[in-house]
């Protein structure tokens, strides 16, 4: 094939974006009224810390998140948008994906039980990896146009 469709490059920078596509519909997708006003998200989450069969993820729940679930709230819902943005803009990108795989293994972790949640935790951790290690922000990105990270 003489001519390629998309550069290798430029697949990294969509992987990139759907990724943050991902991220903006996960934020999207949320009732941040139950999630702030009534901390729903987080209660969902306790429920399940409470049963988890790995003390560690019981215990920090219990002391981590438990005594700040409004923050917590904020905290998640914030960083869903912010991953979201920055992935598809190509803003801080190394930064955004080393967050949104740290927020993956913090879900697949949790949920390590729920078969239903893990697939996608797990496909969103190894685009996030390969997007990194691709360096995925040298395509289509404000990192790039603002010569960072290069």
């Amino acid at each position: 094939m003489d001519t390629i469709w998309l550069t290798g490059a430029e697949w990294l920078a969509v992987l990139r974006i759907g990724l943050g596509l991902w991220w903006l519909e996960s934020w999207r997708h949320k009732d941040r009224g139950a999630w702030f006003e009534r901390g729903s998200g987080i209660v969902w989450a306790g429920e399940i810390a409470a049963k988890h069969r790995w003390g560690a993820v019981r215990s920090g729940f219990e002391r981590v998140v438990t005594p700040r679930p409004r923050v917590m709230a904020y905290t998640v819902v914030s960083a869903e948008l912010a991953l979201g943005l920055g992935l598809i803009s190509g803003f801080l990108t190394p930064i955004a994906l080393l967050g949104g795989l740290l927020l993956n293994l913090l879900y697949l972790t949790l949920m390590i039980h729920d078969v239903a949640e893990q697939g996608q935790n797990l496909m969103m951790a190894l685009i996030s990896t390969v997007a990194f290690f691709g360096m995925s922000w040298q395509t289509w990105s404000l990192d790039s146009a603002l010569g960072w990270f290069l």
